[in-house]
């Protein structure tokens, strides 16, 4: 017998649980969550929620410190809603147990980060996506509704290509049914049916060698739709934090979170200079897309892997106090950074680009909804202010919980889907076959599709990713699935997506950077 739920929701971060706390009231709910329920972008996230609060910061202001990060390339339709319901929502996630801190006069503490004209970010110390995961999770698991199908991993979509039977005409007449997923303790690949899908999969960070993301974020939700046939889009727009902690011994690597420039933090070359100002009058406060194209230009002239970020000049027990998780980290490996310099270095970050979603959440693809990092909003446009990323899953989930709750009472469930067929397959005989294409897929995104580009860069990625998925495809037909296989299959998916976006955009735009279009945007 297949499971059938009302609706599945699959990724356990913000949007996730916000979408299944939401229609949990209104029918059944499977939660499936690739490892535990804490292990997701959402949980890494540092620096916190961007919301308008107080005076003198205005919707206005945010609106057009949103355009003008996002390069000219935002909706202005979307970011006009999503940061007009920012604070509904955000009171939403307080009145589930998030706490964000506050000053002694009882207003929130409002931090600043790059980009933000005014101080607007609610946060929880430095660990503000753990806050906001720890009290949504308290809630999931007191739900009666919601089935928690942990360590569980998302194959596939399951569309009329499954159904032994071509009825699809086009793009816009697809439709899903539920997913494939493999019990990752059993082994097993279990049909799940749903009347709504939701998918919040979080992102692609590792599909580069260098990447703050944790190691479940290989693109599964984008590469599923992209083999459905549903739409995606600006997948060209990586966005690689500036500040990483540098230490070869560690990945993912562990995020030195914006606000501490906000908080006053500067940005030095190895022999004690100061740059930023030599590429934007904002200095260390410009946006991410100019920072890290900096920190990489700096770091290509003068050979050398790392810049320092300095807090010597602030304030040694407020510093403490603002950043706890950083200091305990940078203290482990004999920083101590009210005294020391921190060595620090760009790192994959966050996808742009994604799923196309419209203003409720609807895919391309009937009766699927995304929200989160897999999606495309049109909030980000060519690139993400910071902590903006909370704040439109937190919306979005909202919106897709509302339409599909409106919606999935007229639908029914798909009969004649069929089980998965590993007939004729094997277990790989060596492992190396899929670890070794792993690395080869992360060194040729970083050194041709990373944060600078050129046409003969991005021709070299796309000609050896042709190599390394024909390979990839021969190996998965005849192999007996397994995460590895999957993921690798997923993350060539997902490279292959930002290369061809990225041959097609003749221009450099926000995230976007070719040294054969520097007319649009040059470096300083």
């Amino acid at each position: 017998m297949k499971p059938k739920y009302d609706f599945l929701v699959i990724g356990s971060g913000l949007a996730g649980l916000t979408y299944a706390l939401k229609v949990a009231k209104f029918g059944s709910v499977a939660l499936i969550s690739k490892a535990k329920l804490e292990e997701s972008n959402t949980y890494y996230a540092q620096g916190g929620i961007a919301a308008v609060t107080y005076q003198p910061d205005s919707y206005q202001k945010h609106v057009e410190d949103t355009h003008i990060a996002g390069d000219g390339l935002c909706n202005p339709e979307v970011v006009e809603m999503v940061i007009k319901e920012a604070p509904e929502r955000i009171k939403e996630l307080i009145d589930w147990g998030a706490e964000f801190d506050k000053g002694p006069d009882g207003h929130y503490d409002l931090a600043k980060e790059g980009g933000h004209s005014e101080k607007r970010i609610l946060h929880h110390k430095d660990n503000t996506g753990f806050e906001i995961q720890r009290a949504l999770i308290e809630q999931v698991k007191k739900c009666e509704s919601i089935d928690i199908l942990d360590y569980y991993f998302a194959l596939d979509l399951i569309t009329q290509h499954h159904l032994g039977f071509h009825v699809v005409k086009d793009k816009t007449d697809i439709e899903c049914y539920g997913i494939y997923a493999l019990n990752r303790r059993t082994k097993d690949i279990i049909t799940i049916l749903s009347k709504t899908v939701f998918l919040a999969t979080g992102g692609i960070g590792n599909v580069y060698h260098t990447t703050t993301n944790p190691s479940i974020a290989t693109g599964d939700g984008i590469a599923m739709v992209y083999r459905a046939m549903g739409m995606i889009e600006n997948m060209e727009f990586v966005q690689f934090h500036p500040t990483s902690l540098y230490n070869l011994q560690e990945r993912p690597s562990f995020l030195i979170t914006e606000a501490i420039r906000g908080f006053g933090a500067i940005l030095l070359t190895q022999d004690g200079n100061e740059f930023m100002h030599k590429y934007d009058q904002r200095g260390c406060l410009a946006p991410r897309d100019v920072v890290a194209r900096a920190i990489d230009n700096e770091l290509k002239i003068r050979g050398e892997e790392f810049v320092y970020l300095k807090c010597t000049h602030l304030d040694a027990e407020e510093l403490k106090s603002h950043f706890p998780n950083i200091y305990a980290k940078c203290l482990e490996l004999g920083i101590e950074i009210t005294k020391d310099y921190i060595p620090v270095v760009p790192a994959a970050h966050y996808a742009c680009g994604g799923v196309k979603v419209n203003l409720d959440g609807q895919t391309s693809i009937k009766n699927l909804y995304a929200a989160g990092e897999v999606s495309c909003t049109g909030l980000h446009g060519a690139n993400r202010l910071a902590s903006n990323s909370l704040l439109e899953a937190v919306v979005y989930s909202h919106k897709a919980a509302m339409h599909s709750i409106s919606m999935f009472k007229k639908i029914e469930f798909c009969k004649g889907v069929p089980d998965w067929n590993d007939e004729g397959t094997s277990l790989p005989e060596e492992m190396i076959l899929i670890t070794q294409e792993l690395k080869e897929l992360q060194q040729i995104m970083t050194n041709y599709v990373g944060i600078v580009r050129s046409n003969l860069r991005l021709k070299r990625a796309l000609d050896r990713l042709e190599i390394i998925y024909k390979e990839t495809e021969s190996l998965y037909e005849q192999s007996t699935v397994s995460q590895n296989l999957c993921e690798l299959r997923n993350s060539i998916n997902v490279a292959y997506c930002i290369i061809k976006m990225a041959k097609s955009r003749r221009e450099s735009r926000g995230l976007h950077y070719n040294i054969d279009y520097p007319e649009k945007y040059i470096l300083y």
